[in-house]
């Protein structure tokens, strides 16, 4: 069967402000992005969300209407971005930014966790929530799709774009898109 990764819903933050960890809620918009996403998702046997209030509103919102109850797993949260968190991306100095970029997958200039960290805790997910006989939500961020996605570790490899409200579909504990 198939495992569907749902972009949580627009968050109530400025644009071009790094958040990932930080708990934030969701915008003005929620009921018309969530009674949106949920009108295009297939039929359900089980609901994961992370633990972040953006995912948790659009997941109770689709566990209420389906009447399914709603599991939280930490493993699907969104990266730890240390000490960039809530600072605007234009002022993060550019050495840490550089640094980063030099090492894409293992760094850790902001002292939150590596691109390498927030994969390995996504795949482990994905293998116990991805059930062959049954079809799943989990509902999540950006960085835990792309990192679902990914075929390797460069940034490259990371580019896959999810608007909010929006999912994808993997066939298989190993991210592969479903076909």
């Amino acid at each position: 069967m198939a495992l569907i990764l749902l972009r949580h819903t627009t968050p109530k933050i400025a644009a071009g402000i790094c958040y990932g960890r930080t708990d934030l809620d969701v915008a003005d918009t929620f009921l018309v992005e969530a009674e949106r996403a949920y009108n295009a998702l297939p039929k359900l046997d089980h609901i994961v969300t992370s633990p972040l209030t953006r995912c948790r509103r659009l997941a109770n919102y689709v566990s209420e209407r389906l009447r399914l109850p709603l599991e939280v797993d930490h493993r699907v949260r969104e990266m730890d971005f240390g000490s960039w968190e809530g600072q605007a991306w234009s002022a993060i100095p550019r050495h840490e930014l550089d640094k980063w970029a030099s090492d894409f997958y293992h760094a850790r200039p902001h002292g939150g966790e590596s691109v390498a960290m927030l994969h390995k805790r996504t795949m482990e997910a994905l293998t116990c929530w991805n059930q062959a006989d049954r079809i799943g939500l989990m509902v999540t961020h950006a960085g835990g799709i792309r990192a679902a996605l990914s075929r390797g570790e460069t940034a490259g490899d990371f580019q896959t774009n999810v608007d909010f409200g929006a999912f994808v579909s993997i066939s298989s504990p190993e991210g592969a898109p479903n076909e």
